[in-house]
């Protein structure tokens, strides 16, 4: 259920960019309200919402606030199998240097699947017919980034969800804050498009995390890993059915190598541990 909210992120988005009236700014902020509402509801219920308070940090809210503009805005640009793969290559290579950065090293299975997964990258964004757009694939690499940072400080949390609600309440705050900036475009707002963003914020955001934060500690880190692999499989499933966009071939070969290049890496991990 949680890899398919995960997924569902990346459908919704592009239901509501590319089939529906709202921009990019305010899917990001009703996304961010809403998944803080539904994350905060989770926690009266669990009777853990007087810890909120406490919580959650503005560097973690800032890196939130923008993946969560970056994911938003690269979706009027790419495809949805598409941005979930250059989202979660560049969430991996991302926690993957700056483990590297504090001490950690590769060995030679690592580094290998760090090679063939950078090289289905760049494959993926290299010119061509059916390339991606630049700015599209620039925005997704820039939210990736901030969430496999996000994700760092998240690893290091004893409380995740209340953390993850307090920083959902602050990248809301810094969201409205920015919003007269980021409105480069007139607002918009059409129902379909309000709805997709409020089941992404509620169901796909708030729902899937407080799942998958139940889930994590009884599962190894690698099985959590090597579980993810399959967000941008489904998410381009989700994009033939509901979009009727297409599988490239270049889109596939891209796919294998990035994610069997990510999978290698997991490995190698793995046979450190044992």
């Amino acid at each position: 259920m949680a890899l398919l909210a995960f997924a569902g992120n990346s459908i919704l988005c592009r239901l509501a960019l590319a089939e529906s009236s709202i921009d990019a700014t305010s899917f990001t902020l009703i996304r961010l309200i809403s998944g803080a509402a539904m994350l905060m509801l989770i926690l009266v219920v669990k009777g853990n919402s007087k810890q909120v308070k406490k919580s959650g940090t503005w560097p973690a809210s800032l890196a939130l606030f923008i993946y969560a503009a970056g994911f938003s805005y690269a979706y009027i640009e790419l495809d949805t199998g598409v941005g979930a793969l250059i989202l979660f290559a560049c969430v991996q290579i991302t926690m993957l240097i700056i483990s590297w950065y504090y001490g950690a090293r590769l060995t030679l299975v690592e580094s290998l699947g760090v090679l063939v997964a950078f090289a289905g990258f760049i494959y993926l964004v290299s010119p061509g017919v059916d390339s991606p757009s630049i700015m599209g694939v620039m925005l997704m690499a820039g939210a990736g980034i901030a969430w496999g940072y996000y994700s760092i400080i998240g690893s290091r949390s004893s409380t995740p969800l209340t953390d993850t609600t307090s920083n959902f309440i602050r990248a809301s705050l810094i969201c409205l804050i920015l919003v007269p900036l980021l409105l480069i475009e007139a607002s918009q707002f059409e129902t379909m498009g309000v709805v997709y963003a409020l089941a992404s914020g509620m169901i796909t955001s708030g729902v899937g995390y407080a799942i998958w934060y139940k889930v994590l500690p009884h599962i190894r880190s690698s099985v959590a890993a090597v579980l993810q692999l399959s967000v941008p499989a489904i998410a381009a499933v989700g994009g033939l059915l509901l979009l009727d966009e297409l599988l490239t071939a270049k889109m596939l070969i891209a796919s294998g190598a990035i994610l069997g290049g990510i999978g290698l890496v997991i490995y190698g991990k793995q046979q450190q541990t044992n």
